[in-house]
């Protein structure tokens, strides 16, 4: 465990220390481009990101390859330069993107190819866990379209994710976390080497999402861009398909029975992680909707518009922070509710815990449109937006009759009134209207 929370700190600091530089660097090259329709952000910024998350990728690797036990993932294993492969190819394709604006279908064929480079040195799916069968054996072209498939759905599911400041990084690296624990429970308590490549995968991208959320975090001093968000998919996808699609099942020896048994007694986890739906749920579901939405009006699947899922939350009056913190939410409590139920799957208190925290989850969701009359003896104890206004009839009278009539300044100027609580008056979204966009109906 030392050694991986090593690599994880030493990816953290390197992604860190590099995107200060990186963000002048991609201010002189250009890398601003204007604020488009869809965007959220007020202000030019600048992306290029992920060219300092690649680097912390490259400084994880350089010292796991010189730690005394995880140098035997390197020596044993080839996943690790099949990942490097892919994420330069990946990576380069975002840069390229970020500065030029690739074409749509141009970056899937390279998303394609970078998944084909890494099927190419090993990192592959051999066989599936399916239950009332066991392991089905895949041939080579069933496995390659499977691992393409998979990669190809990771990165764009965390692409489209990648519309407010942090939610990528953050639900990534809260994804990766329970990614983590999973994984290294498999290599560390059933003493199975084959898992050792997926919790290393899943340290380092904790530490290149930890490194780089404190530039990103609202407001955003510099965007990951799809150099970034690309690379950060492709490397969560490696991880779920090294520990997926090559750790047997049977060699958990979970029963002693049959191995039908063992898969029955792994499939909470074992079904999720191969579209990895549990730890990237959200982003999942997000691509599919967006994919509906946009192919029921006639439009391309990779034409961008305001109908992501953080845009309604926008929407319905959350304020930006808090659109992340609920999108941060559902992440961990999908992705670490699947990590208990693996662990204990006959436990109820786990199913009821999820239950109640989801109801919780629907509760903060609907906050903005719900304003609760609160007793005159607690107002005192309530934030300001929940408590009645009351005006005695001389203020009201006063009040009319300061806004009927047209207020001048001192140098004889007009100005115009201002109604408190509107949105964009100062900051305040608080309070009133908060709608950023236009209504949909």
């Amino acid at each position: 465990m030392r050694e991986y929370l090593l690599t994880l700190c030493i990816t953290a600091a390197v992604t860190y220390l590099l995107t200060g530089p990186v963000r002048k660097f991609a201010i002189v090259a250009g890398a601003m481009p204007e604020i488009r329709a869809r965007d959220v952000h007020r202000e030019p910024t600048p992306r290029l990101g992920g060219i300092a998350m690649f680097f912390g990728l490259c400084a994880g690797l350089l010292v796991a390859d010189h730690l005394t036990n995880l140098n035997e993932v390197f020596a044993k294993s080839n996943e690790p330069r099949a990942l490097l492969s892919g994420a330069a190819l990946i990576w380069l394709i975002g840069v390229l993107d970020d500065k030029f604006e690739i074409d749509a279908l141009i970056k899937l064929g390279g998303q394609m190819i970078a998944a084909g480079v890494m099927v190419m040195q090993g990192l592959t799916i051999l066989w599936l866990p399916v239950p009332g069968v066991g392991n089905v054996a895949l041939t080579q072209w069933q496995g390659t379209l499977l691992t393409v498939a998979l990669v190809v759905i990771t990165i764009n599911a965390v692409n489209f994710v990648d519309g407010l400041d942090g939610l990528a990084a953050g639900m990534v690296c809260i994804a990766a976390g329970a990614f983590f624990l999973y994984a290294y429970r498999i290599w560390y308590s059933y003493g199975i080497e084959a898992a050792a490549p997926g919790t290393l995968f899943a340290a380092i991208l904790m530490g290149m999402c930890l490194g780089f959320l404190p530039h990103n975090m609202h407001p955003a001093r510099i965007f990951m861009g799809d150099s970034g968000s690309m690379l950060i998919g492709l490397v969560l996808s490696a991880g779920a398909i090294s520990i997926t699609g090559q750790v047997d099942p049977d060699a958990l020896n979970l029963y002693a029975g049959s191995e039908k048994a063992a898969v029955h007694q792994t499939v909470p986890v074992y079904i999720p992680l191969l579209l990895p739906l549990t730890i990237i749920a959200v982003p999942a579901a997000d691509l599919v909707l967006a994919i509906v939405r946009r192919t029921w009006r006639g439009q391309s699947p990779f034409a961008a518009d305001r109908g992501h899922l953080h845009h309604r939350l926008l929407e319905i009056g959350h304020s930006h922070s808090r659109a992340v913190l609920i999108m941060y939410f559902w992440s961990a409590l999908i992705g670490f509710g699947a990590l208990a139920y693996s662990v204990n799957s006959a436990s109820m208190w786990i199913v009821l815990g999820v239950v109640f925290l989801s109801a919780v989850g629907l509760v903060l969701l609907l906050l903005p449109r719900f304003t609760p009359r609160v007793p005159v003896w607690a107002q005192r104890f309530v934030p300001p937006r929940y408590r009645r206004r009351r005006r005695a009839p001389e203020a009201t009278a006063a009040a009319e009759a300061a806004t009927s009539t047209e207020a001048e300044a001192p140098g004889g100027e007009e100005r115009t009134p201002v109604t408190a609580g509107v949105s964009g008056v100062n900051g305040a979204t608080a309070i009133g209207a908060r709608s950023r966009f236009l209504d949909r109906r």
